[in-house]
């Protein structure tokens, strides 16, 4: 199983900052932010691992993370061309991954729990898609999904809805089989003219081929100055007591 970490956008949440750096660079405890979802997926045993960027950063992530031999992984490099949407992301790692299922982290995620239990329940998945979701308190801020726990499917994304009918916003952590790429290739632009990872999400839906966990522990988009603040906040404390992220 191979890894990919989606690191463009222009991080328009977090400026100034981000007027002059990638927002994936901002620190995040002792480290650069992307450093974070790297060593989540070592940690799960996955060491290939595609870091999709804009041209104007990738100069900056080879100067920062060469080909992973620092982290202990194997890291190659797609650019995105504009802010396409994360499906589209997602397309440029069809030769990197070929015929094997893979993973999707989004650079901006910060999280807590280890990844190894999901992705192993992934593995003995036959086909589909599994994601990731968490409970949030806002959940018009987020993608919400609608649930069925006896079938462990989802059944419906709504898009920051205005009258949620659940609180489980689905977090930026997707797992694919190899048909994903054929998928986004049959869905269109949204309004604001990007491939929207909910459109390919909801292929895998209407074949009833969505499965969810929940995710353990504390998670982050740290794509905001509060939300940075907070994360920097709490791999402080792991650091205080001990533990790792």
């Amino acid at each position: 199983m191979k890894g990919v970490i989606l690191a463009g956008g222009t991080g328009s949440r977090l400026s100034p900052l981000t007027r002059i750096i990638n927002k994936h660079f901002l620190p995040v405890g002792p480290y650069p932010m992307i450093f974070w979802p790297i060593i989540k997926l070592k940690e799960a045993g996955i060491k290939q691992i595609l870091i999709v960027t804009n041209r104007e950063s990738l100069s900056s992530f080879v100067q920062l993370l060469g080909e992973g031999e620092e982290l202990g992984v194997h890291l190659q490099y797609k650019v995105q061309q504009n802010a396409s949407g994360i499906a589209d992301g997602i397309s440029l790692a069809k030769n990197f991954v070929g015929e094997d299922k893979f993973i999707v982290l989004l650079g901006d995620n910060i999280f807590e729990a280890a990844l190894i239990p999901y992705i192993q329940s992934f593995k003995q998945q036959t086909n589909g898609a599994k994601v990731l979701l968490k409970e949030v308190r806002d959940p018009n801020r987020y993608g919400i999904a609608e649930i069925n726990n006896k079938k462990q499917i989802i059944t419906s994304i709504q898009e920051k809805p205005k009258k949620p009918l659940t609180n489980f916003c689905v977090v930026g952590i997707y797992m694919y089989d190899q048909y994903a790429f054929q998928y986004i290739e049959r869905i269109s632009p949204s309004e604001r003219g990007e491939l929207e990872v909910t459109d390919l999400n909801n292929v895998y839906i209407k074949q009833q081929q969505l499965s969810y966990e929940i995710l353990n522990g504390w998670w982050i988009d740290a794509g905001t100055h509060e939300s940075l603040y907070e994360a920097n906040s709490l791999i402080y404390q792991k650091e205080r007591k001990g533990h790792d992220i």
